[in-house]
């Protein structure tokens, strides 16, 4: 199996138990990876610093933190990130997630098998507090064509779990500096200039949702950087204008719901 990097980003509201849990799922892979990429995204925390400290430490040859004095946003916090990654294949993870023992050797087997791959995502199950009691799970398509026009409107991946190839993700400018939606629009542009992806058909990866969640989804400000991102999509030649049309009147619509007709509309229509 070839090596591969694990790319986080940590940012001081991160709780120090949920990044523990986070960093423990990737030290138990069943293919551990070669080195463990970590930004920190501006200022954070002395208990996150504890438990940086602690995990360096233990392993000190493989884990390489990158600071950022400010905080850059996500999708640059991963450009700064991938940039020190000194391996191709590169897993992206949360820091307050939490990954299944096989998901990288499986990702790394999908990558074997179809070397024509740049990126291979998962299946994810959903849960609020106790990683064992599941409450839903976020379904994508597996094949190259079903992702490709499934990109159009929605996300085709859960970002959390995507293994990528770095060259392919920088030879595409890297992520845009949006605050939200960041995955969308690399993702979407990578799929429009030919490099091709698959998902896994099986949830890898344990995806921490709360009511914040919920919140931030309502959101005016996430609304409109979902609408904009499909509208360059389309500007770019990718999405139709019948794509773009569909997300912006129905995020117009789930924005304007109140919070438990929505947290339903999710979960009748968008997961399983």
């Amino acid at each position: 199996m070839k090596k591969y990097s694990v790319l986080m980003s940590l940012y001081i509201k991160e709780k120090p138990d949920y990044l523990k849990q986070s960093i423990e799922s990737m030290l138990n892979q069943t293919v551990l990876p070669d080195e463990i990429v970590i930004v920190k995204d501006g200022p954070i925390t002395t208990e996150l610093e504890e438990v940086l400290k602690e995990y360096i430490d233990m392993y000190p040859n493989l884990f390489n933190i990158v600071e950022s004095k400010q905080n850059l946003g996500l999708g640059m916090a991963l450009n700064l990130g991938l940039r020190n990654c000194r391996n191709e294949l590169v897993a992206r993870m949360d820091t307050d997630d939490i990954s299944l023992p096989e998901r990288c050797e499986k990702q790394l087997k999908a990558f074997e098998e179809n070397v024509e791959l740049s990126i291979v995502g998962t299946m994810v199950d959903e849960f609020y507090d106790n990683p064992e009691e599941i409450i839903s799970s976020r379904i994508v398509p597996t094949s190259h064509d079903d992702i490709y026009e499934f990109a159009k409107r929605r996300s085709p991946f859960n970002h959390p779990t995507v293994m990528y190839k770095k060259s392919k993700v920088l030879q595409c400018g890297g992520y845009s500096n949006l605050r939200r939606n960041q995955d969308v629009d690399l993702f979407g542009r990578m799929l429009f200039v030919g490099f091709k992806a698959a998902n896994i058909g099986k949830s890898l990866l344990l995806f921490r949702s709360n009511k914040d969640l919920s919140k931030r989804r309502k959101s005016w400000e996430n609304t409109r950087s979902y609408i904009t991102t499909i509208y360059n999509l389309w500007k770019l030649g990718y999405s139709g204008f019948s794509d773009y049309a569909i997300v912006a009147v129905g995020q117009t619509v789930m924005f304007l719901c109140p919070l438990k007709v929505q947290n339903w509309l999710y979960k009748k229509f968008l997961r399983k």
